[in-house]
């Protein structure tokens, strides 16, 4: 007689945890191994093969669960992740920005027979001079400083003291600063490979200034590889260079490359092309790849890239055999933001005269003696690494955008990528100007200052915002870049506490737990203060049993803002909250004197 099969049950793949995997081992070797099987004793070796199995089996399922989640946006928790999809979406992660600003410089040159200024000692001050602050940050002019213009300011600093003729002037001229210092790096590149990967030795790159090669060719960064073509500045050394200090000029790329960022690397990215592939090197005419032209019997492409012109299709020619010598500029303090009247040092100038061998070299060497730099408002630009959720707002509209700006939040995501040589915004608010005749737009934005509180945006910031948005914008849109009002508020609570405890126990961990919140979580622009949740955040400690009173409070003048803000205006019907302006943005600044409560 036949014997009969066993029938075996379908597993249950829902158990993923120690326990429930256990329970169905258990359960499956009672069922099918009872005659075999029957060391059940929990301090018997057949537990200890049991919990093994089970073990092993939830650390495969935490381990997957791990993966997966960390796979997508959304689920991802580790940082490195995060950056690592962000990228993939095309969102360019910085977390080193530069502080951006103008300073003032000063000269002294010395006066002609007649007693007027000497205009042959007014000297150009180059671009990449460099002054450090009171603090020891470093700065590096990045546009040429002519003390020639006639829109400077010229006082009498000498005279003589028998005649009265003035001897001297003083110059007074601004220029605009960043901070960070250069470092070189040269790295030796073996033979050809395809999309060529360079490591830089610092990842707290903030730009790339440069980038050439054994032979004297030199590489452009991009904003992704397939583009082509990039505007560069040339110095101006015509008769208007006062007023125009660079012309703009645009240049083929064939030979470029893209700087990718983490936390803890940096690395530069080129294409996978040739030397001996490039055909041609200048711009074409875009009449002749869109239109038909007369004897032309066909029509060519309809649509076309205006920053592709150059018919390469290699993204880039990657080099090879050759040295790299690579300049970059690095912020490694935490803040380099600076306030006002901060930079004080001239650490290396570039002072230029016209016709130097006609001049006096004494004289020369008193006017380069002379230098002298300052700062009367704050230099800005450095904010807060960005948290997680922070980075996955900005990704999730970064890729909505597609390089354009046509809603709201198209625009709020390009003023959070704007690059960090360029300065940064901590936030960002836009609405429609609707009292405006034409489609105006109010951008509020708000920075930060050294020591970590909401300031003013510089107007430095604000005009290469404008300059940023300006390639992304509709044509028929008009932004306005507006300050945004920081309201200073401060919190008293009334709380119940057990009376089996220490009640000032309870208020201590009270003012701890409030303060530790409102450190970690920043308001954004027009975000409303919700009573609500500082009530949840009193009712989460163990000792308070009530919370009787909640007040918001005005904090203003002083070393508080000057805004005035109504707060009992703009209390919600309910009391829940109290709603913020478009304009404006609530902070508390010192949580340990501004948060204050008592018990009962």
């Amino acid at each position: 007689m036949a014997q009969s099969k066993k029938k075996i049950t379908a597993i249950d793949y829902t158990s993923r945890d120690f326990n429930s995997i256990k329970a169905e081992l258990v359960s499956y070797a009672k069922r099918y191994y009872a005659d075999s099987f029957r060391d059940f004793n929990e301090a018997g070796f057949g537990a200890l093969v049991l919990d093994s199995v089970a073990y092993v089996g939830d650390m495969l399922s935490f381990y997957l669960d791990y993966q997966v989640n960390e796979s997508f946006l959304d689920t991802a928790q580790e940082y490195d992740n995060v950056v690592a999809i962000a990228r993939q979406l095309g969102y360019k992660y910085r977390d080193a920005n530069s502080s951006y600003g103008t300073a003032e410089f000063y000269v002294s040159i010395p006066a002609d027979s007649a007693g007027a200024p000497d205009t042959r000692y007014m000297p150009t001050l180059r671009m990449g001079s460099q002054f450090t602050s009171i603090s020891g940050q470093l700065f590096t002019l990045i546009e040429d400083v002519y003390f020639g213009t006639s829109s400077n300011e010229i006082i009498i600093s000498k005279v003589n003291s028998d005649t009265g003729v003035p001897t001297e002037f003083a110059i007074k001229t601004r220029g605009t600063v960043i901070s960070g210092r250069i470092e070189r790096q040269t790295i030796t590149v073996g033979p050809y490979q395809r999309f060529l990967q360079v490591s830089l030795t610092n990842p707290a790159v903030t730009e790339v200034l440069s980038v050439i090669d054994g032979e004297g060719h030199e590489y452009f960064e991009v904003q992704h590889l397939a583009q082509e073509l990039v505007y560069k500045a040339i110095r101006n050394n015509n008769a208007d260079k006062s007023t125009v200090p660079s012309i703009m000029k645009a240049m083929p790329v064939p030979r470029r490359f893209v700087l990718e960022k983490g936390r803890n690397y940096a690395f530069l990215q080129f294409g996978y092309g040739s030397s001996t592939e490039l055909t041609n090197q200048s711009i074409i005419d875009p009449s002749e790849v869109t239109l038909k032209l007369h004897g032309r019997e066909y029509y060519s492409q309809e649509e076309f890239d205006p920053t592709n012109l150059t018919k390469t299709d290699k993204f880039g020619v990657a080099p090879a055999n050759t040295t790299l010598t690579v300049s970059y500029r690095v912020n490694e303090a935490q803040n380099v933001n600076i306030a006002s009247n901060a930079l004080k040092n001239v650490t290396f100038p570039l002072l230029e005269f016209d016709n130097t061998a006609a001049l006096n070299a004494t004289k020369r060497t008193s006017v380069r003696q002379s230098l002298e730099v300052d700062n009367s408002e704050a230099i800005l630009g450095d904010i807060d690494l960005p948290s997680t959720t922070e980075i996955k707002q900005r990704v999730y509209s970064f890729y909505a955008s597609q390089n354009r700006a046509v809603t709201i939040e198209d625009y709020k995501a390009l003023v959070y990528a704007m690059p960090p040589s360029f300065g940064a915004v901590k936030r960002c608010s836009m609405e429609r100007d609707f009292s405006a005749y034409k489609r105006n737009l109010n951008l509020y934005v708000i920075s930060q200052d050294p020591s970590g509180f909401l300031s003013e945006t510089t107007p430095t910031i604000k005009q290469n915002l404008k300059t940023w948005l300006s390639q992304y914008k509709v044509i028929n849109d008009t932004v306005d870049i507006l300050d945004a009002r920081v309201v200073n508020f401060g919190i008293e609570f009334v709380i119940v506490s057990d009376y089996s405890e220490n009640k000032f126990t309870a208020l201590s961990e009270a003012n701890t737990s409030l303060r530790n919140y409102f450190l970690n979580n920043m308001y954004d622009i027009s975000e409303p203060i919700y009573i609500t949740d500082i009530y949840r955040e009193l009712q989460k400690i163990p000792n308070v049993i009530d919370v009787l009173d909640v007040r918001i409070v005005q904090k203003h003048g002083g070393v508080y803002s000057s805004t005035i803000f109504d707060f009992a205006a703009h209390l919600t019907a309910n009391g829940r909250s109290i709603m913020g302006d478009i304009n404006t943005v609530f902070e508390i600044k010192y949580p340990n004197i501004d948060v204050q409560g008592s018990v009962v």
